[in-house]
């Protein structure tokens, strides 16, 4: 600690500031002008968190409405079914909305207990005053909303951030409400767009046509839920549309997530021989091991991350087994059963990247927790 009379450099104390809570980012500028100095400037706000309590009012003092100007980047998390705690962050968003330069980053993080259906109005009506807003907006991630994402905000989207470079739909909602058509508007609004989080209802061929046009910006990621019935019902893809999308962006990474509604004939349907499957996630009610095998088969060279929750069993084991020793690249494996040693012994032979894995071979209290591996 400094001594009496002697100050920390106002570059130092930003650099502290920066990771301190609201409260305490404004309690520390009340304590004296230096402090003042350092806790509202640019240094602690571009990148910020921030928690909308739903036990207090008044999440930002009037002393530090100013400091919305230098955020850049924000994580914002609340509870949806507490209406102080949503009503803090609409209010923020919208304060947010419409300042110079005004933000680059925007992620919405959802906790607590789910909302009702007609809840989420009010947050969604704020994220489109921000997509008016904010012409420099960059990324944007909606992946944590429980409420249902529609082509309105998609086309808000497209009209008023040209310069979007990632944008995440794929939350966890019963309804697919964004279909292809406002997909290929947001496509053709957003050239440098190359990260990209879908539920599978929304792509078509002609949105992997687009993607794959000679001009297009190099895509990096395409991560597709399929999780609500929408997406059991959509149409297969062509293999061929994934090959060609492959060839145009070599460097592309699906993750592709695949959720208990899918009965067995739609997982085979949206298995492509053809996808860059980078991460994938089974949570299957059906078979889990017919996935898997047809993992090992095509996906061998580009698989990194691997999460199985399926029930422990031989056949499952063998599928497993069988994965480690055509799939040397991967990077994760959790597998949310148990597993037999063998399977554990596969992986750690075969896969000579492997960085952590969950694979436990008795029951343990939940979370269970990954094991990191030394290499």
């Amino acid at each position: 600690m400094a001594e009496s009379g002697k100050q920390l450099p106002e570059e130092v104390l930003a650099l502290i500031f920066r990771h301190l809570p609201l409260g305490d980012r404004a309690a520390a500028a009340r304590v004296c002008r230096a402090w003042a100095a350092a806790a509202t400037c640019s240094t602690v706000w571009h990148d910020t968190n921030i928690s909308c309590d739903c036990e207090r009012e008044g999440i930002l003092l009037p002393n530090l409405y100013a400091c919305l100007d230098h955020i850049r980047n924000l994580r914002l998390e609340f509870e949806p079914s507490k209406e102080p705690s949503r009503r803090a962050a609409t209010e923020l968003l919208t304060a947010l909305a419409g300042r110079s330069p005004g933000l680059r980053g925007l992620s919405l993080q959802c906790r607590g207990d789910k909302p009702l259906f007609d809840s989420g109005r009010d947050v969604l009506d704020a994220v489109h005053v921000i997509c008016r807003a904010s012409r420099e907006l960059h990324h944007l991630d909606l992946r944590r909303l429980p409420f249902t994402l529609d082509d309105e905000l998609v086309l808000q989207v497209a009209r008023g951030c040209p310069e979007l470079l990632s944008l995440f739909l794929n939350n966890s909602t019963l309804v697919g409400s964004v279909g292809p058509g406002s997909l290929l508007e947001l496509l053709e609004a957003c050239p440098r767009l190359h990260a990209l989080g879908l539920h599978l209802a929304s792509l078509s061929y002609t949105v992997l046509e687009v993607l794959a046009v000679p001009h297009r910006t190099p895509f990096t990621l395409l991560a597709l839920r399929c999780a609500c019935r929408d997406d059991a019902r959509a149409p297969p893809l062509p293999n061929e549309a994934w090959a060609a999308l492959r060839r145009r962006h070599p460097g592309l990474a699906v993750e592709l997530e695949l959720e208990p509604a899918l009965p067995t004939e739609s997982v085979a349907r949206i298995l492509r021989p053809a996808v860059p499957v980078a991460t994938l996630r089974l949570c299957l009610s059906a078979d889990t091991v017919g996935p898997l095998r047809f993992a090992a088969r095509h996906y061998a060279a580009t698989l990194r991350v691997l999460e199985v929750h399926a029930a422990a069993s031989a056949k499952l084991d063998a599928a497993l087994k069988l994965l480690a020793a055509r799939c040397a690249g991967l990077h994760e494996v959790h597998c949310f059963c148990l597993v037999r040693p063998s399977v554990l012994r596969a992986f750690l032979a075969h896969c000579p990247r492997l960085r952590s894995y969950t694979l436990k071979l008795t029951r343990e209290p939940h979370p269970w927790r990954p094991i990191l591996v030394a290499r």
